[in-house]
C-alpha cells in the first residue's frame, strides 16, 4: 500500500491495472480528513486525459517508475464520477459510493483501522470519522 511518504513520488506516475494495462497518470492523492492517511488516487484517464477517476489506494503499490493498482481498467473507467473541483475533499456520500462501487467493506476497513498497534491508525480519529460518515454505532447504510 502507498504510504504518506510516497505521495510526492506517485504524483504524475503512470498507473497500471492488475493485468498490466495502462490506465493513466496519478494527478492527486486524496487523504482521509481525520487521519491524514492516503485513501484514494485520482487518476487522469481517457482520451487526452480529459477525465479523473478515483482508485482505492488499498492494494496499490509503487513498482519501479509506476503505480500498480488492484483493480482492472474496465472497473476503474466505470467508477462513479466525483467532482475533483471540490477543494480537495469529497463528501461522506461520495466516499460511501466509491467504497460500494469497489466492493470495499467499510466496516472491515474500520475494524482493521482500529486495531491496536501499527496497523490500527484510527484510534483517536475513528469516532469523528464515523460521525462524519453518519455511521455512529451500526447505523451505516446498507450496500
Amino acid at each position: 500500500m502507498i504510504t504518506q511518504n510516497q505521495i510526492p513520488a506517485v504524483i504524475d506516475q503512470t498507473v497500471y491495472d492488475n493485468h498490466g494495462d495502462k490506465i493513466g497518470k496519478v494527478k492527486h492523492v486524496y487523504l482521509d480528513d481525520d487521519t491524514g492517511r492516503p485513501e484514494w488516487l485520482c487518476v487522469q484517464t481517457g482520451l487526452f486525459g480529459a477525465n479523473e477517476t478515483f482508485v482505492p489506494i488499498q492494494g496499490a503499490d509503487v513498482v519501479g517508475d509506476h503505480v500498480e493498482v488492484a483493480f482492472d481498467k474496465d472497473r476503474i473507467k466505470d467508477a462513479p464520477n466525483i467532482n475533483v473541483e471540490s477543494g480537495g475533499h469529497m463528501s461522506a456520500q461520495e466516499e460511501r459510493e466509491l467504497y460500494r462501487y469497489y466492493n470495499i467493506d467499510l466496516d472491515d476497513s474500520w475494524k482493521q483501522a482500529n486495531q491496536p498497534g501499527e496497523t490500527g491508525w484510527a484510534h483517536t480519529a475513528g469516532q469523528r470519522e464515523r460521525e462524519r460518515l453518519g455511521s455512529v454505532g451500526r447505523e451505516r447504510e446498507a450496500g
